[in-house]
């Protein structure tokens, strides 16, 4: 099993969000977090997939592999919401929250998880990507979903584990957990050929 196999590794999850740890988890496999801070910042003209591999990597290449993480295998993702050629981030305020489900209201979105594997000698990056349909939404339910849920720090200002979910969306087409934030079955089977290549 995968345990087994990271005998040899201290996992580090380089992110704070709870939704990734809680994924994680469901691995049953021994870990810590150690969120890093770095500037979410990507090449103008990068697009879908290349954006969210892009900021996962830029996450595991700030962590330093010093002391007691020489043996570290960094898992470092990011998340990004993708609708029109155009990333629907964290919303700033109530505002912003509104006016970008109203942007996901009656469309179909990809949510794009970018995930990089590293260890000190090596890096591997790879993306899970899910279709969202959401049906049309009226004002009164998203303003209800953002003053009860406050999803200010969800990208594309939404969870789909949430109430949003159960009653805005019609049906997704990939990973469940990508769209919550993390592919853990794709990560799985990435860990296992990650240590043994």
């Amino acid at each position: 099993m995968l345990n087994d196999k990271l005998k040899n590794h201290r996992v580090v999850l380089a992110s704070q969000s709870p939704r990734r740890r809680n994924l994680l988890k469901g691995l049953d496999i021994d870990f810590e977090v150690f969120p890093l801070d770095v500037n979410e910042s990507y090449p103008v003209g990068m697009q879908g997939k290349d954006i969210a591999v892009y900021l996962s990597e830029l996450k595991a290449d700030a962590f330093y592999f010093n002391g007691k993480y020489e043996d570290a295998l960094i898992i470092a993702a990011d998340t990004i919401v993708w609708l029109s050629g155009e990333v629907l981030s964290k919303p700033e305020d109530y505002n912003d929250a509104f006016a970008i489900l109203r942007k996901l209201s009656g469309n179909v979105h990809e949510v794009i998880t970018g995930v990089t594997l590293r260890t000190k000698e090596k890096r591997h990056s790879f993306y899970s990507s899910t279709k969202v349909w959401f049906k049309e939404l009226t004002d009164n339910e998203i303003a209800y979903y953002i003053e009860n849920f406050k999803p200010y720090d969800k990208a594309g200002a939404y969870g789909i584990q949430e109430w949003i979910g159960y009653t805005g969306i019609e049906k997704i087409e990939g990973s469940y957990f990508n769209v919550v934030g993390l592919p853990v079955q794709k990560v799985y089977v990435e860990m296992l050929k990650f240590i043994d290549y």
